[in-house]
This record gives structure tokens, C-alpha cells and sequence, in this order.
């Protein structure tokens, strides 16, 4: 499973959890139904939907879903019900909604815009352009942060290559790079700016020269990787701190010459140099 797909998107302002596996996408069962039924429980709805869809007609609808750990409310990785776009049909014919309609259509492009940005990658980069000029961020902060993406999956894949499989120890690296950059793990930089939505993605609220900073960390890192060659996890932290002591001590440095800190406290949509409020 690629877990760099993953990610939450929108159906009528309603939040679909949903990660690739196998070459085609799986949507969170539960958060449809919340979107098409507007259910106060749709993880109950679900339930009795099920039992209610079997003692009518047979059929089971838990043979169409798997089971993916997906990010919750909490931040913790639970396991949920998902279901291909092909399952996510046939699930939709059991809830009476007048969202259905519209939803089937808007699944449908889902997959489909999926598809093309497999063949044309630059479709892609083109569509979270287009996203964060949308919410207002200046074209010089988008230009740093898909160059930032870019750098990011090119250190994603190099750990892979590396035999780096699991999740935590994603995250644990990633959390050995951020220290060693900025003092702080990617949680208490969170914190530190005051984000507390677990959806919410630090690096869309850093700022310009904390963005740079973190791509130097993971490029160093990604260099001394591939140079290296790493094959055990302490081998991967030892490399991974270097490559972000590299990044902090050039930190450091600026710091000296600004006479400021780089590390912002503030969300970067409310400072100076943001020059427009979402809306």
C-alpha cells in the first residue's frame, strides 16, 4: 500500500477518508454514510444497515469492504470498513438519500481524475496548485511547498528502497529529521503554532524559511541514504538526525544573520507574510 496516497477529501463540505491500495482507491464506508444520511452515529447506521440490507435480500455487505487502518478524530490509526468505487455503488443503493445522484457522479470523477494523474503526473501538481491558489496562498509559498512534496517522496521512497515499510517508523524518522532541524518533533511543532485539528498539515501553515529548512533536512538526508545505504532501523535514525542537524545548524546561522527566530509560533495564514485571509 502506498501510504503517501492517502488523504481526506470532500464531498458537500463532508469529509471522505479514503488511501490507495492495489491501483484503484478505497473510501471510508462510515464517512460516506455520514455524508449521504447526515446520520448523528453513521458508524450505528451503518450496523443496522447492514443487518437490515442481509435480512432482505441476503447479501452481505461486509463482503465487499476490507479493512484499512485509517487516521480518526484522535489522530490514533483505526481500523475501518472501506470499499472500492465499485463497492461504494453498490453500498449507495441500500441508503435511501437524495444525495445519492450526485454523489455517484462526483465518485465517478474521483476515479477518474485518479486515473489520469497516474498517466500524466504533472495533472496532479497542476490540481494542488490550482487547490492552494484557491485558498489564497501566494504563488512564490506554493512554488516551496509542491517542491517540498517533490522532496518529500523522493526521501518516502528512498526509505522504502531501504526496506522502511511501516508507518511508525515513517513517522519516527520524520520526527528524528524535525528535531535535529528545529528542536522539535513534527507533533510539538503542532503545538507549538497552536494547531490542534489532526486533519490540519503543519507544512501548509510554515512559513516560507521554515519550509526551506525542512526540505534541506529531508534532501540531506535523502543524499546521505542513497550514500550510505542503511539497512537497519538505527542506522536510519543515526542518518536521518545528521541530515536535520545539517538543516538546523544552517537554521542557526540565518538565525544569527536576521537577528530572529525562524521558528514561527504563529499559524503562517496569520502573519505578515501572508497577504490574504482564507475565505
Amino acid at each position: 500500500m502506498d501510504k503517501t496516497q492517502n488523504k481526506v477529501i470532500f464531498f458537500r463540505e463532508k469529509s471522505i477518508r479514503r488511501l490507495w491500495y492495489e491501483n484503484e482507491w478505497y473510501f471510508s464506508v462510515i464517512d460516506v454514510v455520514g455524508a449521504l444520511t447526515d446520520s448523528v452515529n453513521p458508524r450505528d447506521y451503518w450496523f443496522k444497515m447492514k443487518k437490515r440490507v442481509h435480512a432482505e435480500d441476503g447479501f452481505e455487505l461486509s463482503t465487499i469492504c476490507r479493512q484499512f487502518k485509517l487516521p480518526a478524530p484522535d489522530g490514533k490509526m483505526r481500523s475501518s470498513d472501506c470499499a472500492s468505487v465499485k463497492g461504494i455503488f453498490r453500498i449507495i443503493q441500500a441508503i435511501p438519500s437524495p444525495k445519492a445522484e450526485p454523489f455517484k457522479q462526483w465518485l465517478a470523477q474521483v476515479g477518474y481524475e485518479r486515473v489520469r494523474e497516474i498517466e500524466n503526473p504533472e495533472l496532479a501538481q497542476q490540481r494542488m496548485k490550482e487547490l492552494y491558489e484557491q485558498k489564497g496562498y501566494p504563488n512564490a509559498w506554493i512554488d516551496k511547498r509542491l517542491r517540498g512534496i517533490a522532496v518529500r517522496q523522493n526521501l518516502t521512497d528512498e526509505w522504502k528502497e531501504r526496506g522502511i515499510t511501516d508507518e511508525k517508523d515513517f513517522a519516527i524518522l520524520t520526527a528524528e529529521i524535525s528535531k535535529a532541524t528545529f528542536g522539535m518533533t513534527p507533533s510539538e511543532y503542532k503545538k507549538h503554532k497552536g494547531l490542534t485539528n489532526p486533519a490540519q498539515n503543519l507544512r501548509d501553515h510554515m512559513t516560507d524559511l521554515e519550509l526551506i529548512f525542512t526540505m534541506l533536512g529531508e534532501k540531506v538526508t535523502t543524499e546521505l541514504s542513497r550514500q550510505e545505504k542503511p539497512t537497519e532501523m538505527p542506522e536510519h535514525k543515526s542518518v536521518a538526525r545528521r541530515g536535520g542537524r545539517v538543516a538546523g545548524t544552517a537554521r542557526k546561522e540565518t538565525e544569527k544573520e536576521l537577528g530572529r527566530s525562524i521558528i514561527s509560533s504563529s499559524n503562517y495564514l496569520d502573519t505578515d507574510e501572508f497577504p490574504k485571509k482564507l475565505s
